[in-house]
């Protein structure tokens, strides 16, 4: 009998620079796995759930949950980090459109950075790699563009990849102008309930009370095709297994919607960085700060946001730093 083949991602020193994956599924975004994922993350934007109010603001069908389309596009994106150890950070995340119920995404991955890491004694080796993330719908119209940064192992621990690039210079700021586009032409003569936002509000908190419990972790990984053995297989976490960053996110988002219900979507994100691991059964919460107000053409303001997220109870532990972008009113 030969020897089975094995069926895997690749180690650190196997990627290269201006290497791209292509080999994800392309998924029809529908109802039913929208409903899927909102029971898992919960979503209260407004114009994701009702389809009249969808189609009297955008002049259009309901607009797919924006946490739906990047969780699908970080999903794809896993057949670059199969193999990841952690996420550190996302940067740069800017819709150009925002789908809509049955588009289809596909995604391309390149790795634009690699950086070994510092060998220490009581961890395998291991290096970063920044990946630029594109995803376009089925008529090739871009989607989103954006990079995040995953922790690979070395498949080889005595290799010496010499690969230093600076990833601190890897991404680029999204500006107004492409934060405002994917809105462009809504109308808003008749906005839903909520208290408007003023600039007297810029620098305003917000504590939200309730935690949500995390639940269904390697559900949500399935349903957005996330490879990572972390996310599955508690032997790849070095005997817990990890939840996917993008649940973390899509919670720290459903607890800003509760303090915040006159958003309408999500535009893009500045930054958003994971500062410690989450476990399925951890209970999240949250402080959210308005950072700035900008208004936009036609109508309607950019809401500048930083949600400072923490799991456990007695002595909480810091685990997301998100700095995004809503539209409101």
């Amino acid at each position: 009998m030969s020897a089975a083949r094995i069926a895997r991602g690749p180690w650190f020193e196997e990627l290269t620079r201006s290497q791209a994956f292509t080999g994800a599924p392309a998924v029809t975004v529908t109802a039913g796995l929208a409903a899927a994922h909102q029971a898992i993350v919960g979503n209260r934007l407004a114009l994701s759930l009702d389809h009249r109010l969808a189609a009297r603001v955008t002049g259009a069908g309901p607009i797919a949950a924006p946490g739906l389309v990047w969780d699908l596009a970080i999903g794809q994106s896993t057949v670059a980090t199969q193999n990841v150890r952690a996420n550190l950070f996302y940067r740069g995340l800017v819709f150009s459109r925002l789908p809509r119920l049955g588009d289809t995404l596909s995604t391309v991955v390149t790795v634009e950075g690699l950086r070994q890491n510092r060998r220490r004694e009581d961890r395998a080796p291991t290096g970063l790699v920044a990946l630029r993330i594109s995803t376009v719908d089925q008529e090739d119209r871009p989607v989103l563009d954006f990079w995040r940064c995953a922790m690979i192992p070395l498949g080889d621990p005595h290799v010496e990849t010499g690969h230093s690039d600076d990833l601190d210079v890897i991404g680029s700021a999204a500006t107004p102008e492409a934060l405002a586009a994917p809105v462009a032409g809504w109308q808003l003569d008749q906005p839903p309930p909520g208290s408007t936002l003023t600039d007297g509000d810029v620098g305003a908190e917000w504590e939200v009370l309730g935690g949500d419990v995390v639940s269904s972790a390697p559900e949500l990984a399935r349903l957005t095709l996330n490879l990572a053995s972390a996310h599955h297989d508690s032997r790849a976490g070095g005997g817990r297994r990890l939840v996917y960053g993008g649940h973390t996110i899509g919670l720290a988002l459903s607890q800003i919607t509760r303090a915040l219900p006159q958003l309408l979507t999500v535009v893009g994100w500045h930054s958003c960085d994971h500062l410690g691991p989450v476990f399925e059964g951890d209970t999240l919460r949250s402080r959210i700060v308005l950072e700035q107000l900008q208004p936009v053409a036609g109508g309607g303001r950019l809401v500048h946001l930083r949600s400072s997220v923490v799991a456990g109870g007695e002595q909480p532990r810091p685990v997301l730093d998100w700095r995004l972008v809503a539209f409101c009113p």
